[in-house]
């Protein structure tokens, strides 16, 4: 159990490659655009390749305020969540909830990094904490539940 204080954006940038590389079953991220995630660098998409390989159920699902940056500039991630859309899914938040301001990334039920406030750095590494992460569960829960629009990569229709 470790919780740690994150306050730069590079502490940031490791955190992220930290929870990412102990992902074993479920990855669900709330994020303004995933700009400041970085999930195109290979590395990361690595990890979650890893992660969608092989799963029998729905393991990566991404909520975005503003979904216009992962439409057009995250290529990979698209192709990622195209090819395995059985068990990956994104989507972009609706207009009544976008004022919030935070960001998470919450792995297994029991890790997470949590961004306090989306233009800053300030977060909290949380590491083998269900307890403490049973609240910022809930709160993707019902994030995911307003709905949105998809986004997806694939063109519908004939």
């Amino acid at each position: 159990m470790a919780r740690e204080l994150i306050t730069t954006w590079a502490e940031y940038q490791t955190a992220i490659d930290r929870i990412l590389a102990i992902a074993c079953h479920c990855i669900s991220i709330y994020d303004e655009d995933l700009s400041n995630l970085k999930l195109e660098s290979s590395a990361r998409l690595a990890h979650l390749k890893r992660l969608l390989t092989g799963q029998p159920a729905p393991v990566l699902r991404i909520a975005v305020r503003n979904g216009n940056p992962l439409r057009q500039a995250h290529p990979q991630l698209q192709n990622l969540l195209t090819t395995y859309g059985h068990l990956a899914s994104a989507q972009e938040t609706p207009p009544q909830i976008a004022h919030l301001r935070d960001s998470m990334l919450i792995v297994d039920g029991k890790h997470a990094l949590i961004r306090f406030e989306r233009d800053l750095p300030r977060s909290k590494l949380l590491i083998d904490e269900a307890d403490e992460l049973r609240p910022y569960l809930t709160r993707f829960e019902d994030i995911w539940a307003e709905g949105g629009e998809r986004i997806t990569h694939t063109v519908v229709g004939l």
